[in-house]
């Protein structure tokens, strides 16, 4: 990664507004919008940008729906349930993906000492990664057999934590239930349907104290939330999301479609501030600890910095101070051009809407495509890029991957690195949907 040339000759764009509120969600992920603040990459824009935490997802979505906040900091399914019209019904846009992973599946002591005979242990006496759900399956059948079932916890219906932990347990034939049975026609607002766990809504900064209460044995959250069971010693992480598909796409900058329209040169101005701030946060591992110390001050995340600079800094703690790894993509911002919005990651929660059943008809390979050209804006992205080169921040060189991108139609190579070895190919959906044994096709 090149070395930034600083601000040189900017010629600053005509914005629409100039006076901006974004709501965030008490999480790691939302770095590089705090970070655009705290370094004045927004002032750089002539913006004022006030940032505001906000109670929960739906809070957020519906807040930057009627338009009380600018645009937010979401997980990357909400503008593709939104616009789909699942669970609400609205055109939200994004052109910028904030992260790559940075989620963790976490379980609790209970569960983890039922787990830990079942997980194949390395010759250092450790854990081998990554821990299949396979060491939790006959701990599931043991409870259905006592006709209970194991509840967890994740975010939100179209969050990335409820696809992961969905992909981990039915990779093992655990199944976590559906939306929808196109057998009986019946619907299920809370996804329980023919499931063998329950999966359940918390908001993230509660899941530590819902799994302590004995509420939920486990959940798939974000940072801190994960380390923050660690540092309690109430839980203990099985695997990261980075274990469940490399470079994953995670949360993403979402406002709405009139907002982008009524504000072109706002839209490109605010990317353009998000852009140098993913470049900041991993441009070094100095930037990565002042980002801990800055995250951890109340007005945002307001967890302890020694329990931030964990996961920011390249470092996951599984089995508390047994089983310390270094994982120096847990969190990544630009790197591997995880800033760029690819159609290819929009289809691939589309996917999961499919097999889940939130999307209750199949739909064509041609549907995918176009649906995510509705919702993915990258154009917007791009002309981002362009004024920050001709800024002087960066070169060309420095989004060589973002142009490869753009001429290869926004569609990353097929890959298997999924926990199950599966091949996704976005320009063949429904070709893997076709391949998943539990899940509806």
């Amino acid at each position: 990664m090149a070395t930034l040339a600083g601000s040189a000759h900017a010629d600053l764009l005509d914005v629409e507004k100039d006076t901006l509120k974004f709501g965030f969600i008490k999480l790691t992920d939302c770095a590089p919008i705090v970070i655009a603040k705290e370094k004045g990459y927004f002032d750089d824009e002539l913006l004022t940008v006030e940032l505001e935490a906000q109670g929960n997802w739906k809070e957020l979505l519906n807040r930057v729906i009627n338009g009380d906040l600018d645009g937010a900091h979401m997980l990357a399914g909400q503008p593709i349930g939104a616009t789909i019209g699942f669970g609400t019904q609205a055109e939200v846009v994004t052109a910028y993906s904030l992260d790559y992973n940075g989620n963790g599946i976490t379980v609790s002591n209970q569960i983890w000492s039922e787990m830990k005979p079942n997980v194949t242990m390395g010759e250092d006496g450790k854990p081998v990664h990554p821990i299949p759900a396979d060491s939790l399956k006959p701990i599931v059948d043991k409870a259905l057999a006592g006709g209970n079932k194991l509840k967890m916890g994740m975010v939100f219906p179209v969050s990335t934590h409820n696809y992961e932990i969905r992909y981990w347990l039915a990779a093992s034939g655990i199944n976590p239930g559906f939306y929808f049975d196109p057998s009986t026609g019946q619907s299920d607002v809370a996804g329980f349907l023919n499931g063998d766990v329950e999966l359940s809504v918390t908001p993230p900064p509660q899941m530590p104290q819902t799994l302590e209460a004995g509420t939920i044995v486990g959940y798939c959250v974000g940072e801190p939330w994960n380390q923050v069971a660690v540092s309690k010693k109430i839980g203990v992480p099985v695997t990261t999301n980075y274990d469940i598909w490399k470079n994953n796409p995670e949360k993403v900058f979402g406002v709405t479609k009139g907002w982008g329209e009524e504000n072109p040169n706002t839209w490109i101005a605010v990317t353009k501030a998000l852009i140098r701030a993913g470049y900041w946060l991993d441009e070094s591992f100095e930037n990565r600890d002042e980002a801990a110390k800055i995250l951890s001050e109340p007005q945002y995340v307001g967890a302890p910095y020694e329990v931030i600079r964990n996961s920011m800094t390249g470092t996951f703690e599984f089995e508390p101070g047994v089983d310390i790894r270094d994982m120096p993509d847990f969190n990544v911002f630009f790197r591997y051009n995880a800033s760029y919005p690819y159609y290819s990651d929009c289809v691939w929660f589309l996917t999961q809407m499919i097999r889940w059943g939130q999307i209750e008809e199949q739909k064509s390979d041609e549907w995918f495509a176009e649906t995510a050209k509705k919702i993915y804006v990258p154009e917007v992205y791009m002309k981002a890029v362009e004024e920050l080169i001709d800024d002087g921040h960066f070169t060309k060189e420095d989004f060589k991957l973002a142009y490869a991108a753009v001429e290869d139609g926004g569609y990353k190579p097929a890959t298997t690195d999924f926990i199950d070895g599966l091949e996704y190919d976005g320009a063949k959906p429904n070709d893997y949907i076709k391949r998943f044994e539990i899940g509806l096709k």
